[in-house]
């Protein structure tokens, strides 16, 4: 009798420290040709619990996925005392994803990420700058509550090259020195900033905390955009990837089994 709570064993390969409290895991995985830009895996710690954990990035290849995980909890916790060459027991991969191939190839993309809001879109960020996807053109608003908290700057300064990419901070803090070019303000204050000409070509991506989310759709509401090109992810809703738990339930969804991705045509539905 197959068992859905299964996980399997596998080596972490290498952790790095990017801020003071998210790190990013990189483990080998024989499944990474199966992920999606976007789904999440389950990782378990035996006797202390798991965690559902968005796939950052991934190389099916080489056979590795990473997770940028924040040190929030019991689980998270435990994960901060590993290192390299231990083990790490996933399942999954869970969730739908971005319907990249079915609704944002050869498109104009739009993608706003506040805070660790960029880990769940940093592989479909990458996929399109290294040409492995195929866009008209990219742009990113990328925001973060302060210098000190932006993560992947040197991936953001490859992005830069060859995308708009607004990034910005809620508050500069005094003496903040930073070369991303840094602006300050609220992601929904930088929308103007980006090319909405031709509405009927554009997708946009929203990722971050709920009220970031529900208050830069409504912002591309103001500018014209309709509500079936807006694209939202509940990742912070995750729980148990099967369904049986109930703690991913808003009103009648299931985000584990229906998301974490929704048009925003039913995500708004699902924000407070």
């Amino acid at each position: 009798m197959n068992n859905i709570y299964m996980p399997s064993p596998y080596k972490i390969l290498d952790i790095q420290q990017v801020t003071n409290i998210e790190w990013l895991f990189k483990v080998e995985f024989d499944r990474a040709d199966e992920i999606n830009y976007g789904q999440f895996i389950q990782i378990s710690i035996p006797k202390v619990g798991e965690a559902p954990i968005s796939v950052t990035e991934f190389n099916a290849e080489e056979g590795w996925i990473e997770f940028l995980i924040r040190k929030v909890g019991k689980v998270t916790d435990v994960l901060f005392d590993l290192k390299a060459g231990d083990t790490l027991f996933l399942r999954g991969p869970y969730g739908n994803g971005f319907p990249f191939d079915e609704k944002y190839k050869d498109k104009h993309l739009v993608i706003v990420a506040g805070g660790s809001g960029c880990g769940p879109v940093r592989s479909m960020i990458n996929a399109v700058h290294k040409k492995f996807k195929s866009v008209k053109k990219m742009e990113l608003i990328l925001g973060f509550k302060d210098t000190n908290c932006i993560i992947f700057k040197d991936e953001i300064t490859s992005w830069q090259e060859e995308n708009n990419l607004v990034l910005t901070v809620d508050k500069m803090c005094e003496g903040d020195s930073c070369d991303l070019g840094v602006n300050e303000g609220l992601v929904t204050q930088h929308v103007d900033k980006l090319d909405l000409s031709n509405i009927d070509d554009l997708e946009v991506v929203i990722v971050g905390p709920p009220m970031m989310m529900k208050f830069a759709a409504i912002e591309f509401e103001k500018h014209g955009v309709p509500e079936d090109k807006i694209w939202l992810s509940f990742e912070r809703k995750m729980s148990c990837a099967v369904g049986k738990c109930g703690h991913c339930k808003i009103d009648e969804t299931y985000v584990c089994l229906e998301g974490p991705v929704f048009n925003y045509t039913k995500g708004k539905k699902l924000l407070d």
